[in-house]
C-alpha cells in the first residue's frame, strides 16, 4: 500500500450467473479495499472471476449481493443511469480491445469523451496533447483514424482516452492481452509512469510481466480471494521482486 486513503471497497460482494437452470457462483462473499495511489494487480486462472469483479467494482455490472463503496458514495444500489454519470466523473478504462470509433480521428475520439464531462473543447485539446505527448504517440498519428495505428499505438490513444476526463482510477482489463512483447511494454511503462505520477489503478492480467508492475497483488481462485502479495514500488530489473512474485503465484497454485 502506497497511500492510506481507501478509494473503493466491497463487503460480502456477491455475483451469480444463471446458465439453463443453474447457478453459477462467480464471486463469493468478496470483502477487499482499494487504495487511493496504489496499482493493483488482480490475479487467478481462467474462469476465477478476474473480470467479473473488475467490473462490479466500477460499476460496470451490479452484483447479486453485497455492497461496493466508491470514493464515498454505495454504488451497488444505483441507477444505471446515475452509474453511468459516477463512471464518467470518476473512471477510466482499459480493454484488451481497443473501442474506438474508426469514423474518427485519434484526436476526435479523446476530444468526444472530453466533452462528455468538460465543454471546453479548447481545455481538452491542450489535455489531450499532453496526454499524447506522455504516451509518446506522435503528433502525426493523432490526426489518422484508429485502424492506421499498430496495436500499441491505438492502446496507447486509448489509455490517452481514458485519462482525459482525469479520472480517480483507471480499470484495465489484459491491456496486453493482444500485444507483442514490444508494444506490451511501451504500454505497461506508461501505465506504470500514470499509477507513479499519483494516478490509481486497477489491473486484471494472466501476464507475469504485467502483474509485476504493480505494488499489490490480489490472487483469486473459484470467486474467492485466497491470498495478497505487496511489492511494494516498481523498479525495473527488481530481480528479488521477480522472484518474490513467482513465489507467491506458486504458493497459489498459478
Amino acid at each position: 500500500m502506497l497511500m492510506s486513503n481507501v478509494i473503493l471497497s466491497t463487503t460480502k460482494l456477491c455475483k451469480t450467473f444463471s446458465n439453463g437452470g443453474t447457478q453459477q457462483h462467480v464471486l463469493k462473499n468478496l470483502d477487499l479495499e482499494i487504495f487511493d495511489g496504489d496499482f493493483t494487480v488482480i490475479m487467478g486462472s481462467s474462469g476465477a472471476g478476474k473480470s467479473t469483479l473488475l467490473y462490479a467494482l466500477s460499476g460496470m455490472d451490479k452484483p447479486t449481493l453485497g455492497k461496493i463503496n466508491f470514493a464515498g458514495q454505495e454504488i451497488s444500489g444505483m441507477s444505471n443511469d446515475k452509474l453511468a454519470v459516477l463512471r464518467r466523473k470518476n473512471c477510466g478504462f482499459v480493454f484488451q480491445q481497443v473501442y474506438l470509433l474508426d469514423s474518427m480521428s485519434v484526436m476526435d475520439n479523446v476530444v468526444a469523451a472530453g466533452l462528455l464531462s468538460n465543454k471546453n473543447k479548447k481545455q481538452i485539446v491542450q489535455s489531450a496533447e499532453k496526454l499524447f505527448s506522455m504516451v509518446e504517440l506522435k503528433r502525426n498519428d493523432w490526426v489518422k483514424f484508429p485502424s492506421q495505428l499498430s496495436g500499441g499505438e491505438a492502446q496507447r490513444a486509448g489509455i490517452v482516452r481514458a485519462l482525459i476526463n482525469n479520472p480517480k482510477i483507471v480499470f484495465a482489463d489484459e491491456p496486453t492481452g493482444a500485444l507483442n512483447s514490444m508494444y506490451g511494454k511501451a504500454v505497461l511503462d506508461v501505465l506504470t509512469n500514470v499509477n507513479m505520477n499519483g494516478q490509481s489503478i486497477v489491473m486484471v492480467t494472466h501476464d507475469l510481466n504485467s502483474a509485476r508492475r504493480g505494488n499489490r497483488i490480489i490472487y483469486l481462485k473459484d470467486g474467492v480471494i485466497c491470498g495478497e502479495c505487496k511489492l511494494g514500488k516498481y523498479v525495473s530489473g527488481d530481480r528479488d521482486r521477480h522472484e518474490k512474485l513467482r513465489t507467491f503465484l506458486a504458493e497459489m497454485g498459478w
